[in-house]
């Protein structure tokens, strides 16, 4: 696998994470450079372990978790999103604490699921999985704190409807993830 290669798959695979973490900085839920940086950890993290969990997976029922994956990640991100709306309706403003731990376990994994898949072609390949997937984790890593930051300074200028907007973004990336998984 050439760098180019692999730097490109990194980048696609961080997309998704990319989107999440920017609903997140609109939604005013990263406020800070604290909790920039912890979306980027969660991302980054679990970006990475999920290919190295299909590598070795692919010899075992790689198939069944392919064929059920975008489900688990439409249902998680599409309940993530009705909840960030119904919020919005709260005349409470989203505070720091709004970016739990068990919230963001959640959006990461469900971002990550398609890296899983990913590690079972990768187990294909022959590759040594520890640097692949140490590329693909820091990579997704950068790009959601970027994100993260791109998204506070957006919810700035746009504070009316922005848990909206963020809660859309997330039921929108839950429906790609789902229509993309039906197609193959």
């Amino acid at each position: 696998m050439t760098g180019f290669v692999l730097m490109s798959t990194a980048v696609a695979l961080s997309m998704d994470a990319f989107a999440v973490a920017a609903s997140c900085g609109i939604s005013n839920k990263a406020q800070t450079f604290d909790l920039q940086v912890k979306i980027a950890l969660y991302f980054g993290f679990f970006q990475g372990l999920m290919p190295f969990i299909g590598y070795f997976l692919a010899h075992g029922f790689a198939d069944k978790i392919h064929f059920i994956s975008h489900w688990i990640a439409f249902f998680l991100l599409g309940i993530l999103g009705i909840k960030m709306i119904l919020e919005a309706r709260e005349d409470e403003k989203c505070s720091r604490e709004a970016l739990t731990n068990k919230y963001l376990f959640t959006l990461a994994v469900a971002t990550s699921i398609d890296a899983m898949v990913s590690g079972v072609g990768f187990a294909l390949l022959n590759v040594n999985i520890i640097f692949v997937t140490a590329v693909i984790g820091s990579t997704t890593a950068v790009i959601s704190f970027l994100g993260a930051r791109f998204g506070h300074s957006l919810g700035h200028k746009f504070q009316v409807g922005s848990e909206i907007f963020g809660g859309t973004v997330l039921i929108l990336i839950g429906a790609k993830i789902l229509l993309e998984g039906l197609i193959k």
